[in-house]
């Protein structure tokens, strides 16, 4: 026969579980459904601050031109032209650089 622990907590301490479960399970159900365009509290206020969308996400994630540039097999200085706002960036570019920044393209030309 196997003998069963259990372990007496008062309601307050019960229902602070119960509580940080829900949390938890609200937290685990809304990064699952996270399409990514959600963005991140520093890239939207360094956005509103005027930082175009894609060096802000670069900058909050510490990578370089050069880095997403070999991330996207797209050339520097076309990354940095689309950065700047001198060229729009074709569809196919877009959609590898909001790839490799872990969001949409939708969240990189919405200015």
């Amino acid at each position: 026969m196997t003998r069963e622990e259990t372990i007496t907590l008062s309601r307050v301490e019960y229902d602070a579980l119960v509580e940080r479960n829900s949390q938890l399970e609200d937290m685990l159900a809304a990064r699952d459904a996270d399409d990514g365009a959600r963005v991140p509290h520093e890239v939207a206020l360094e956005i509103m601050r005027g930082k175009r969308p894609i060096v802000a996400f670069r900058d909050h994630q510490g990578m370089t031109l050069r880095e997403l540039s070999q991330k996207t097999g797209i050339a520097t200085g076309y990354i940095s032209e689309i950065e700047r706002g001198r060229k729009p960036g074709s569809t196919s570019a877009l959609a590898r650089i909001a790839s490799a920044l872990g969001t949409t393209i939708d969240v990189l030309v919405n200015e």
